[in-house]
């Protein structure tokens, strides 16, 4: 027995001054650095998390045979309270996270009001001439300057200015009907 667990068959014990195996590691040492992660996030799930990266990361770094390594447990122990660290951050910045306010809903009559305004507008715009839609989308959807909308166009500030006018005018009688 090592560490407060058994080796299961096939895996040597840990003999001094032998180099482990990542295996014999894991088997002599795991439930310890469970324990210690449950200490330092307080939580067992989240424990054994931290305990399996600490292990994988080891065997990223190293592989598995870790005789060249100087002090294989102590890096484990490092890893482990490294990586406990970095989930209690993760939870202290989820905790504070607050959502962005969400307004209340508006009533269905007035979404309903509302969605048939748009839908009239959408329709009336569909009715006028391309550059005159152009215009006015570019200029009360996009909320571009008129130079701005001269620039995209390809067109004069006076033509921009004359086009939203007749735009504007067209658009008033297609509402009224």
């Amino acid at each position: 027995m090592i560490g407060g667990s058994t080796a299961p068959r096939g895996h040597r014990a840990l003999q001094p001054g032998a180099g482990p195996s990542l295996a014999d590691l894991y088997y002599a040492h795991r439930l310890s650095l469970v324990r210690l992660a449950i200490l330092l996030v307080d939580d067992k799930m989240s424990a054994e998390d931290v305990v399996q990266d600490s292990f994988t990361g080891l065997w990223r770094r190293y592989g598995d045979d870790l005789t060249g390594m100087e002090n294989p447990l102590g890096y484990l122990r490092t890893a482990v309270v490294n990586n406990a660290r970095s989930v209690l951050r993760r939870r202290k910045t989820a905790r504070g996270y607050t959502p962005p306010h969400v307004p209340d809903a508006a009533s269905a009559e007035s979404v309903a009001l509302l969605s048939e305004e748009h839908r009239e507008v959408l329709e009336a715009m569909q009715k006028l001439p391309p550059r005159q839609r152009e215009v006015l989308v570019l200029r009360y959807w996009s909320d571009l300057s008129e130079a701005d909308i001269a620039d995209a166009l390809g067109i004069s500030r006076g033509t921009v200015k004359s086009t939203a006018s007749r735009g504007l005018e067209a658009l008033g009688k297609l509402l009224k009907g």
